[in-house]
């Protein structure tokens, strides 16, 4: 009977360790993508047909915007720096694009570091966690959101004359292929 209890023991402590390794890593691994990325969401006014619609309108004009811009970044803080100087000109092109569209409400925009669900993006996974984003909130901005990764550049991959993706390639792209398998 003692056996039985050092052995159903033993395998408790041995699952425990487990468990603790297991969310260390998680959390770990969260933490260095935290650190090497940048996110960009971008938050409709409501879930309503038009105003999801007017959402990918104002991304395809942001991104068109951002791409030539952060092309350079070679780091974290050089993409947010970038967006901080760039923040004025990204709001004005929002609410073009809202105007444009025939919508009267307004966008704005915050840099910031905020929680984020589980997410997947083009064969990577977001852990759950704290992130910098730009976050573009279009009026309310309580909609579905469209995101991505500003920094590496995930979302802003420009095609070819010809049509063809262009494959970014950098060591934090490759760090984040090792990171994921």
């Amino acid at each position: 009977m003692k056996k039985r209890r050092i052995i159903a023991f033993a395998i408790l402590i041995v699952t425990i360790t487990t468990v603790a390794l297991t969310l260390c890593a998680c959390d770990s691994k969260q933490e260095k993508l935290a650190n090497e990325c940048v996110r960009i969401h971008i938050r409709a006014n409501s879930n309503s047909q038009e105003d999801q619609t007017v959402k990918l309108a104002v991304r395809d004009e942001i991104i068109s915007y951002l791409t030539t811009r952060l092309a350079d970044c070679k780091s974290k803080n050089e993409a947010v720096k970038v967006l901080e100087q760039e923040e004025d000109e990204i709001v004005e092109i929002a609410n073009s694009t809202l105007y444009k569209h025939g919508f009267d409400y307004k966008a704005s925009i915050a840099l910031k570091n905020e929680h984020f669900p589980d997410r997947k993006y083009d064969g990577y996974d977001f852990p759950e966690g704290n992130y910098d984003a730009l976050i573009v909130y279009l009026g309310e901005g309580v909609g579905d959101n469209w995101w991505c990764v500003a920094f590496p550049p995930l979302c802003f991959v420009p095609d070819t004359q010809n049509g063809e993706k262009i494959v970014y390639k950098s060591w934090v792209k490759e760090w984040l292929e090792k990171l994921f398998g």
